[in-house]
């Protein structure tokens, strides 16, 4: 296989504009006065740490607790509106999952659109805050990772139906799309770099299959900061956020990228532990409502690892692009480059077995 090392900034056809260009960020006081005009909700504007918008709690005292959503300027009309339906259908086809409710405003309009102080036309959202703790800031046993399990396998099949114009969309976190990140190389550090086109060459020799593979809408980001938590609570998993890379892909694809969010944050690459002995946890719940062929069993050790790879290329980049943002950019990259030494140590044999045995 031949990899492209070309230095270069330009978006491939997996990487959306948003993600290599800046936009004025709103502050915290006019996304109040935003919030207050759309949606007549009065209250106190908290930023979160975001990929590529501007995200806000907002604190609104009886009213509740919110969360405002002010769209990059580049990001599609249409595929925001995908992102609200696929919402409105998961809210009517299972109530019972914990999902944020988008919320219209004063006008009726689920999308309006803002000129912000910076001139740029942004479209804007709000949506019921969930509460609870995000799973990357705390721990979870064996059964509570069997219950995300559970919960993935249930949006999966409460989206079984639902299909979008923009569901088609390229997103570069979709790891099918591995390939078309390979000239971002040069922006890994040289030390890791072999890990990384060891990732990209196994990939490519299971592509074909994965071309093949069952396809529907999916969330494509169970990752840990997505997940709310209530360890209080019998339900546990109390909110899952943030459908934002949410696209029409391989079911197993999905999958893997959830196993691949449970492999464990420090990693002694001298002891050989197996990094799907708290994924199978995962994997374990899943299958108890929502059934795999062999086939993706066997693909998705392989999608894990690809996913590893796509979070190395475009954090890697992303980071030298906006170097203001590179420790949230960051913060889940250096526990990969050990998972993706893993897999460069052990046979491609093996990795097919790691879900089958």
């Amino acid at each position: 296989m031949s990899l492209k090392m070309d230095h270069k900034h330009q978006c491939g056809p997996a990487r959306a504009a948003e993600l290599s260009e800046a936009c004025h960020p709103v502050d915290a006081t006019e996304a109040e006065a935003i919030a207050e005009r759309l949606y007549g909700t009065r209250g106190s504007a908290t930023r979160f740490e975001t990929e590529k918008d501007d995200t806000f709690l907002l604190d609104c005292a009886a009213q509740g607790k919110f969360v405002l959503k002010i769209a990059h300027p580049l990001e599609r009309v249409e595929e925001l509106d995908f992102q609200v339906a696929l919402m409105r259908h998961l809210e009517q086809r299972a109530p019972d999952l914990p999902i944020p409710r988008t919320l219209r405003d004063v006008d009726g309009a689920d999308l309006p659109i803002v000129t912000t102080s910076a001139g740029e036309r942004r479209v804007v959202r709000l949506m019921t805050f969930m509460v609870g703790t995000p799973l990357d800031r705390t721990s979870c046993t064996a059964l509570q990772r069997e219950r995300i399990g559970e919960i993935l396998a249930k949006l999966r099949h409460s989206m079984a139906d639902f299909s979008h114009p923009a569901d088609g969309r390229a997103v570069a976190w979709d790891v099918t799309h591995l390939l078309d990140l390979s000239d971002l190389l040069s922006f890994i550090p040289r030390g890791k770099r072999a890990w990384t086109v060891s990732a990209l060459e196994r990939f490519a020799e299971i592509k074909p299959e994965l071309d093949r593979c069952r396809r529907q809408v999916l969330h494509n980001d169970f990752n840990t900061s997505n997940l709310v938590v209530d360890h209080a609570s019998p339900r546990f998993l109390t909110g899952v956020i943030d459908f934002g890379d949410a696209v029409r892909t391989a079911i197993a694809v999905d999958v893997s990228t959830a196993l691949m969010n449970q492999m464990p944050k420090t990693f002694d690459h001298g002891n050989r532990r197996d990094l799907f002995e708290a994924p199978r946890d995962v994997l374990r719940g899943y299958l108890r409502h929502a059934e795999l062929t062999d086939e993706e069993l066997r693909l998705i050790p392989f999608l894990s690892m690809g996913r590893l790879a796509v979070r190395a290329l475009l954090t890697s980049w992303r980071a030298e692009v906006f170097p203001e943002n590179s420790r949230y950019i960051l913060r889940n990259t250096e526990a990969g480059w050990a998972h993706l030494e893993w897999f460069h140590s052990i046979s491609t044999a093996h990795i097919s077995d790691l879900l089958t045995r």
